[in-house]
């Protein structure tokens, strides 16, 4: 059965769950065993077991972020032996992108990325969605890659201290659910409005760089509330505002969406609200702009941007 092994951020360590969850039907259908460094028992020797693992992986999944790109563990260790053994055939090597960052420079820039085109699984609307794809390429990637007979090594157990220790297989689930406060919310909901704030921005700079018959105007009302418009030959196509705080019909945690550039006020047209899975806090939507669509209510930071900014951009296209 192919070794796959997960090179990662801590920082990621979310994200990575959630696709090892999404790889559960190639382990049930024997199709691959998956390693990650939570594997190694409290006590051992860390960078014995990650060579072994390394050296025995015959699919590497490199989880590409900013945090990867910084880790000198993950870019001068992990990933320069991955490329390695991806050179001399006896492991594939497969980034996988979940957050915007400067990957196509680096030394597997020349890979074929997943998701499609190499889209960060962050910028999906629906994060499942852009997992499932990433699931479907490595169930292709493992078809194409020929197996191989292994040469058997004798396995030799990580030492802690002077003794020695048996490493048994254990779970990858271990995840406890969470206590999350007052402040824990707010804080989420102040930092999802800014990056929402700069997504649009940012966002609208690039609009009308790429199309000289667009003008786009960005304006911050206040530090709660921005507008945002676009005009295709100096005529208003497009227009809206979003702000954080309540509202007569809001709550005092969500962050709203009016299809108008007036500003603050008590309608709207879609609101993500702070929720929580027990894990970790996300942003639930209403989906009062679904329009019949089966569209994902729990989301992200960026992908509740992605959706607010399909709601904004939709006249154009």
């Amino acid at each position: 059965m192919p070794n796959l092994f997960f090179s990662y951020s801590h920082k990621d360590e979310e994200l990575r769950n959630e696709l090892e969850t999404h790889l559960a039907m190639l382990k049930r259908q024997g199709k691959i065993t998956t390693w990650h460094d939570r594997r190694i028992t409290a006590g051992s020797d860390i960078d014995s077991p990650i060579s072994s693992e390394l050296e025995n992986a015959d699919v590497i999944l490199l989880l590409v972020s900013a945090h990867f790109l910084a880790s000198d563990y993950c870019y001068d260790i992990e990933m320069q032996r991955a490329l390695d053994k991806h050179s001399d055939g006896t492991a594939v090597v497969i980034p996988v992108v979940l957050h915007p960052c400067d990957w196509h420079s680096a030394s597997f820039g020349e890979l074929r990325a997943t998701p499609t085109d190499g889209k960060p699984v962050s910028m999906y609307a629906n994060m499942h969605e852009a997992f499932s794809i990433v699931s479907k390429d490595i169930r292709d990637a493992l078809e194409q890659f020929p197996t191989r007979e292994k040469a058997l090594k004798p396995q030799v157990a990580p030492k802690v201290g002077n003794g020695v220790i048996d490493s048994h297989p254990r779970s990858s689930n271990l995840a406890i659910k969470k206590q999350f406060n007052d402040h824990d919310r707010d804080v989420f909901l102040e930092n999802s409005y800014e990056y929402i704030a700069r997504f649009f921005d940012g966002s609208l700079d690039e609009l009308a760089k790429r199309n000289s018959q667009i003008q786009t105007r960005f304006k911050r009302m206040d530090e709660t509330s921005f507008t945002a418009s676009i005009y295709l030959n100096g005529n208003k196509e497009s227009a809206c505002s979003v702000w954080y705080g309540g509202s007569e019909f809001g709550s005092s945690r969500s962050i709203n969406f009016s299809h108008n550039d007036s500003g603050r006020s008590n309608s709207f047209n879609e609101m993500a609200t702070v929720t929580d899975d027990g894990y970790i806090l996300k942003l639930s939507t209403m989906g009062m702009q679904s329009f019949g669509q089966d569209r994902e209510k729990e989301l992200t930071q960026q992908g509740c941007a992605e959706m607010f900014w399909g709601l904004f951009i939709r006249n154009l296209q």
